[in-house]
């Protein structure tokens, strides 16, 4: 059953200029905003009657005319591995899923910016899924915040990276994430380095070239999978309207203006895009801009026609690409028991009413 929501207006869509002009208008200092910024932004309350540095008169009135809408844990499943994925209910009752994956140097948040994905990429399961909607920077935010708490209860050490990966398409949703980045590494805010945030896009080239106009300082992740037309066509339909032409040029363009390296996230497929001649492809394409390449281990999915390539021509491609000079790491699978890894989140598991952290 969904969970309704009052009318009252949801603070945290009021920026800092709005929330002084509130003040001022019920005849309140204009500092006043800034306490309650940091109290939302920056100490994660849920409430106002919390807001200490507040008077109980002005708690109440803000608590009349407002409300607080937050994320809350509805399922967490541990993986064999260590990794945990969460079921996140949003204030209307739509589930997103979100993912802490934990090594031995980092504390990795994999968040989710869409209800759903249009996109359709023929290996994912989020992909299978309708969009429903995007999600609005303090979701976005609240994945953040939660995760950074479930590192600390769990392994005692906080996030250190941040991955835009989950549900969705970044970009789609342009405006809620950037602003949802602004919070996360705002010192009104939780503070974080950029250069510790990742999105991944599949690929739009006019707003990869946006980022570069609104010279971003985080980094970027290009879910390539092919250096092919052809055949990222065939698994990327986003492909027909941003080829690699298309996206080569919006990637100088971003790298003359940001002057970040571009990451490419390259799926590994038993059979399709597994062979040196593959390999070579993907090298023409990584002398566009300066770069890395994360090869991934494909993770199956319910109905996927797909399987994982076999590891000695894994091993074979890494080494052709490292023999051209090419920076390549492989990313073998976490969370893969609990439909935690890349291109498994899609919400399979019922999620009760019921709440719990």
């Amino acid at each position: 059953m969904a969970t309704t929501t009052s009318n009252k207006t949801d603070i945290r869509q009021l920026d800092l200029q709005e929330l002084k002009d509130y003040f001022v208008e019920i005849g309140e200092k204009p500092f006043r905003a800034k306490q309650v910024y940091e109290w939302l932004w920056k100490k994660g309350a849920t409430s106002f009657e919390g807001m200490t540095n507040l008077s109980l008169d002005l708690r109440e009135k803000l608590n009349e005319t407002f409300e607080i809408r937050f994320l809350t844990v509805a399922e967490a499943q541990k993986s064999n591995d260590r990794t945990i994925k969460d079921a996140f209910k949003l204030a209307d009752g739509a589930v997103v899923e979100g993912v802490l994956i934990p090594t031995s140097k980092r504390m990795t948040a994999c968040v989710s910016t869409q209800v759903g994905c249009s996109l359709n990429c023929d290996f994912c399961a989020t992909g299978k899924l309708k969009r429903v909607r995007n999600l609005n920077a303090d979701e976005i935010y609240d994945q953040v915040v939660l995760i950074n708490e479930q590192a600390k209860e769990n392994y005692g050490l906080p996030l250190s990276n941040i991955v835009y990966m989950g549900m969705g398409e970044p970009l789609l949703n342009y405006k809620n994430v950037l602003q949802s980045i602004h919070h996360i590494t705002s010192e009104d805010g939780l503070a974080m380095s950029p250069r510790r945030i990742t999105v991944s896009t599949a690929g739009i080239a006019k707003l990869i070239k946006q980022l570069g106009d609104d010279e971003v300082r985080f980094n970027l992740a290009l879910s390539l999978h092919a250096a092919n037309d052809e055949k990222r066509s065939k698994i990327m339909p986003i492909n027909d309207s941003n080829t690699l032409e298309a996206l080569a040029d919006a990637l100088k363009y971003f790298y003359e203006k940001t002057g970040t390296r571009v990451t490419y996230e390259y799926i590994i497929f038993k059979d399709f895009n597994d062979e040196l001649e593959d390999a070579r492809e993907l090298f023409e394409f990584c002398q566009h801009v300066p770069c890395k390449v994360n090869i991934i281990e494909y993770n199956t999915i319910d109905g996927g026609v797909y399987f994982q390539a076999d590891p000695k021509k894994v091993d074979a491609f890494a080494n052709y690409l490292e023999s051209k000079n090419v920076i390549v790491n492989i990313r073998r699978s976490r969370g893969k028991d609990i439909d935690a890894a890349c291109g498994q989140l899609a919400n399979k598991n019922e999620v009760s009413s019921t709440t719990s952290s």
